[in-house]
């Protein structure tokens, strides 16, 4: 499980990255890798003291995971490293996608700063792998044009570190997560920052997430303007999964997602799209 609000679970069949922006700058996943860099560990070699050291590893014992999760949930994939990263063989990256292909219960959030090469390799990816680009501030708004490249089918922007204004049209995104930075050593976040990328997702009909304000120690808080955004692309989230023909509850079906007490004919499930206050 994770406490990252937007998803349910983490799978990390690659391990290492490097820093590319300035969003990279406070890394949390160096940091954490470094209380696992020791002899013997599971980051050993991939970072040096809190800094990655651009060596990437491929974990063949996660490969399994996703198949041993019954219970269908939203899936970030590679919090502690980039599906596209240079080091990052075309095999490997196919290997994950056919994982993603193989278990269509669950929803894969791939998010990737290598949006040069993820508009490359102009790859195909099943329905129910999310693809996103990370988008800190302006400098870098030019990774939603190589996200529009893609054929996936649901396209979306991870807003975090949020640490500059941005200013960009967000036609063909489906989802829009937005987040301050935490951490010592944290850059604020501003409200009028936040407000005009919610104002273009509802232009462009994105859902909207707003994760955090973050800060130093971190304030968790997620109300924007008096209101809790937490939307999903087609609505709803694992959470408030239902039986397509009766609206039981997502723990009542069964491996192929079909309702235990009404269904067996295929009909899935359905999202209850979720925002409050």
């Amino acid at each position: 499980m994770t406490k990252i609000s937007w998803t349910d679970a983490t799978w990390n069949p690659i391990r290492g990255c490097s820093k590319v922006s300035a969003g990279c700058k406070n890394c949390y996943a160096a940091r954490f890798a470094a209380r696992l860099s020791g002899e013997g560990g599971a980051y050993e070699g991939l970072v040096s003291g809190t800094e990655w050291t651009g060596k990437v590893r491929v974990v063949e014992d996660k490969f399994d995971l996703p198949y041993r999760w019954r219970k269908p949930r939203m899936v970030f994939v590679n919090s502690m490293s980039d599906l596209f990263h240079e080091q990052v063989s075309i095999a490997t990256i196919r290997r994950v996608l056919q994982v993603i292909a193989d278990n269509p219960r669950h929803k894969f959030q791939i998010l990737t700063k290598r949006t040069k090469r993820l508009a490359k390799l102009n790859l195909e990816y099943p329905e129910n792998a999310w693809i996103g680009v990370s988008v800190e501030n302006q400098d870098v708004v030019d990774r939603i044009d190589y996200l529009r490249e893609t054929s996936a089918a649901t396209k979306w922007v991870s807003f975090e570190p949020l640490i500059g204004p941005v200013e960009y049209d967000l036609d063909g995104i489906a989802w829009s997560v937005i987040g301050g930075e935490s951490g010592y050593g944290c850059r604020p976040t501003q409200a009028e920052w936040v407000r005009s990328i919610i104002d273009e997702s509802r232009r462009v009909g994105a859902a909207i997430h707003f994760k955090q304000w973050g800060g130093y120690p971190n304030n968790h808080d997620r109300v924007f303007d008096g209101e809790v955004y937490d939307e999903y692309p087609g609505g709803g989230n694992t959470c408030d999964l239902r039986c397509a023909t009766c609206h039981r509850p997502a723990d009542v079906l069964d491996w192929d997602n079909n309702c235990v007490d009404c269904s067996r004919d295929g009909d899935g499930f359905i999202g209850v799209r979720k925002v409050g206050k």
